[in-house]
């Protein structure tokens, strides 16, 4: 079956937290969560209706490699950069686009963090 077409309907990014039933077996290449939480509003995930990654450069750090290991780093990943992102179909019929930021945020705090980025709704 073909997953739905879904449009943005509403922009969020704001934080969540997520829970796996099964972690992920490395913490910078996650799957898709089953449950999220978001203003205290538990949302179990019934299914991911897509989902892509993006390991491209921006701003200063798309200066900082030579071309040939920028070209790999785009494809395969590299420390610290990209972003998974999932279209999930939630209890209560919603739809919503979240994705992991690979990015630490600093020294000390070495994991990424989990976004939602907004509703989606059917495209019809």
């Amino acid at each position: 079956m073909k997953p739905p077409d879904l449009k943005i309907i509403h922009f969020i990014s704001a934080p969540i937290d997520v829970y796996h039933i099964v972690p992920p077996i490395h913490s910078k290449k996650p799957t898709c969560p089953n449950r999220f939480t978001w203003e205290g509003i538990d949302y179990d995930i019934l299914n991911c209706a897509a989902e892509w990654k993006d390991f491209s450069r921006h701003g200063r750090n798309s200066r900082n490699m030579q071309p040939q290991h920028a070209q790999a780093a785009s494809l395969k990943g590299s420390w610290g950069v990209g972003k998974f992102y999932f279209d999930v179909h939630t209890t209560g019929e919603k739809y919503f686009r979240i994705y992991y930021d690979r990015a630490p945020k600093d020294a000390t705090d070495r994991d990424g963090i989990w976004i939602l980025l907004a509703e989606l709704q059917i495209d019809e």
